[in-house]
């Protein structure tokens, strides 16, 4: 097992108060720790590379994009990070001038031979033209590719970090301009996106190809010790610039109270964050329970009935102070299905049919009902509720209709055989490959899926794998079936409908869906704000996913969050993965 630990430092470090009150700690006292949990192991502290829900929650911590969303504000709002002020727009919003907040330093890495290191324009230069490495393969390109003017230049064969382009360029040490070849209504969104944090160069280059094993960054907490898939410190960082917190007039009424006891106070409030992986379900309940974790996002459907009963908190639960707050996540469930793939994939209407009886097949009261408990809602589009673009009236052409699904496999020459299953038109075996995780609830799913398949007579087999492999596989194009979700990177619907755009495939479009009347729509779609044009577009490009079936759409959940009693300013971001420079906590009463 592969182990970081700046031990040095770290012991440096639990010595120095970094709880932002600027307060000389005890020595005798320990100090003050966030207890979290991530649910699957990370894959990468690389801004530029990871995509799994786990390393972005640290990356969030570590690595500073230029912007961020203000905590309390609703309906959402972008606030400044790095910089001094809020981006000054030009052109007709295409471009956009950045003006970095001086004074801000990376934490200490021998790649700076000693010297301190502050952050500079040209650093997010550099962290931007990375997206576009080739040998990175980032699957946050699409974000950008395109869009800048003059982007061309870092096409795969010709990619220089050297190379001088029009539309980002960093005018002085600490003003950057960008340009684009548009305007994009969601373009500042982008910027405080994880994938945008800034890196320092000499870092990547001291580390070539491990750079997401040597993160060094300039956000509120670094790391202290590592051991990978496992358990993971973070430090607050005692460089870090002073953030104190004045919350905006965008503050709920419900909020005020928070707001209250946040005002004036230096960020992080916490020295120190223990973050431990624990991918089993029943795992991270009884760990809640036993106290060994501050707050759990999103109980288990499959293990609701600890901790719920007719819908409310258990009593005594409540009777120790145990808080249960819902949320609507930002989030579908999906199961996408490898258009290339030469048993399922492809546009002629054999695929069409047997994709589309696998979808009408899917029994999704069941799931709604017995496997998310009750905690969802089901999904008639990519949008869940809540995103810029998601239309409540929508209502998607497939339902569950299994005699329909039957009907559909016989009209195209997937017969029945004489164990009931069915083959290929021709007559040649066919038998599904679902990959899935193995999990407690993967095998739920599993059982839900092989039910419904086998009731049109369809044959699947499931093959077991951690998500990270699963994802990695996906990109490659060598997994047929699997079932995932997307929780939204920034509030807009774009964010969901880029999934299946075709220039995506082998990023976030697992499906490799190349539809070019879709990518049409979707072109259209990405240079329009909200409006009523852009919703009908959103139709056409929902119509054209149920009609083509890369995908069948599972579910939104609704998320069944705890959180313990000596937790302090606990409030769920919609878009933010993680509160943790915001939490405090209370001494534990025993």
């Amino acid at each position: 097992m592969l182990r970081f630990c700046r031990t040095a430092l770290a012991a440096a470090f639990l010595s120095l108060s970094c709880c932002g009150q600027g307060q000389a700690a005890d020595a005798a006292a320990p100090p003050k720790t966030l207890h979290m949990l991530l649910t699957t192991a990370e894959s990468s502290l690389d801004p530029a590379v990871a995509s799994d829900l786990a390393s972005l929650n640290l990356l969030e911590n570590l690595f500073d994009p230029m912007l961020r969303y203000d905590y309390l504000a609703r309906p959402l709002k972008l606030q400044e990070n790095t910089l001094a002020a809020m981006p000054g727009v030009e052109d007709g919003g295409r471009s956009y001038l950045f003006r970095i907040r001086p004074g801000i330093f990376f934490t200490p890495d021998p790649a700076f031979k000693g010297v301190k290191r502050e952050v500079t324009a040209q650093d997010y230069v550099y962290s931007l033209k990375r997206l576009y490495d080739p040998g990175l393969k980032s699957p946050w390109l699409f974000l950008f590719e395109g869009k800048i003017a003059g982007d061309a230049a870092l096409k795969p064969g010709q990619f220089s970090y050297d190379s001088a382009i029009d539309g980002l360029r960093a005018l002085d040490r600490y003003t950057l301009r960008i340009g684009l070849t548009a305007p994009d209504p969601n373009f500042l969104f982008y910027l405080a996106m994880p994938a945008t944090g800034v890196v320092a160069r000499e870092v990547i280059e001291a580390y070539p190809g491990q750079s997401g094993n040597h993160p060094v960054g300039s956000g509120p907490f670094m790391v202290g010790e590592w051991r990978h898939s496992d358990k993971i410190v973070l430090l607050a960082n005692p460089g870090f610039r002073s953030t104190v917190f004045h919350a905006g007039p965008d503050v709920a009424p419900e909020d005020r109270a928070l707001a209250a006891a946040l005002e004036g106070r230096r960020l992080p409030l916490v020295e120190r964050v223990d973050v431990r992986i624990v991918e089993e379900y029943q795992s991270r309940v009884l760990g809640f329970l036993k106290g060994q974790f501050d707050y759990l996002e999103q109980v288990p459907e499959s293990l609701t009935d600890m901790v719920l009963a007719g819908g409310a908190l258990r009593p005594e639960l409540a009777a120790k102070g145990i808080a249960l707050s819902r949320f609507p996540v930002l989030q579908t469930y999906y199961m996408w299905m490898n258009m290339d793939d030469p048993l399922l994939g492809g546009y002629g209407k054999d695929k069409l049919a047997l994709r589309r009886a696998i979808a009408l097949s899917y029994n999704g009261t069941e799931d709604v009902a017995l496997l998310k408990k009750g905690l969802a809602l089901p999904a008639q589009s990519p949008l869940p509720p809540n995103v810029l673009g998601y239309d409540a009236a929508y209502r998607g052409p497939t339902r569950y209709d299994p005699a329909l699904a039957r009907a559909l496999l016989d009209r195209y020459g997937y017969r029945a055989q004489a164990d009931g299953f069915r083959a290929l038109p021709g007559g040649k075996p066919l038998t599904l490959v679902m990959h899935t995780e193995a999990s407690a609830a993967g095998r739920l799913r599993d059982e839900l899926w092989r039910r419904s398949l086998a009731a049109v007579g369809l044959r699947v087999v499931f093959k077991s794998d951690k998500k990270g492999e699963i994802i990695k596989a996906s990109r490659l194009g060598q997994v047929q079936m699997f079932e995932t979700n997307w929780i939204a990177d920034f509030p807009d619907g774009e964010n969901f409908f880029q999934l299946l755009y075709g220039p995506n495939s082998g990023r976030a479009n697992y499906a490799r869906f190349k539809l070019p009347a879709y990518d049409r729509l979707y072109e259209q779609a990405r240079l329009l704000p909200d409006s009523p044009r852009r919703r009908a577009l959103y139709h056409d490009m929902a119509q054209l996913i149920h009609a083509y079936a890369p995908w069948v759409l599972l579910t939104h959940p609704v998320s069944a969050d705890l959180r313990q009693p000596w937790l302090k300013n606990y409030k769920r971001h919609p878009v933010e993965f993680t509160a943790w420079r915001y939490l405090d906590v209370a001494p534990r009463q025993h």
